[in-house]
C-alpha cells in the first residue's frame, strides 16, 4: 500500500490535549481513518504546534483526503513517499 506524508497547518496550534482526552481523540481519528482504508502511522509536530507532518498508509491521496474530511483535519499537501534508509548503503 502506498505511503504518504501529509502536511497540515493549524492557525491556533494543534488542538490535541495530553492525557486521556488526547488518547480518546487519537482513537477516534484512527477509527474514522479505517472507514477510508487509511492508517495513521505517526506524526511530527513543530515546536509551536502550528504544523504537523503525518505519515499515513492508504490506497490513494483521495482516500487520505476523505479520512481527513471525516476527522475535520486540514490538508495542505499530500506527497507519496518511499523509505530511504542510510544503512542500506555500505562502504565499498
Amino acid at each position: 500500500m502506498p505511503r504518504y506524508l501529509i502536511e497540515r497547518s493549524f492557525d491556533d496550534g494543534l488542538p490535541l490535549p495530553a492525557a486521556a482526552d488526547g488518547y480518546e481523540a487519537c482513537r477516534v481519528v484512527a477509527e474514522r481513518n479505517a472507514r477510508a482504508d487509511v492508517t495513521w502511522l505517526h506524526s511530527y509536530v513543530s515546536a509551536d504546534r502550528r504544523k504537523s507532518f503525518c505519515i499515513y498508509d492508504g490506497p490513494s491521496p483521495e482516500a487520505v483526503r476523505q479520512a481527513a474530511a471525516l476527522n475535520h483535519l486540514p490538508v495542505d499537501q499530500i506527497t507519496e513517499i518511499r523509505v530511504l534508509d542510510p544503512y542500506f548503503y555500505s562502504a565499498p
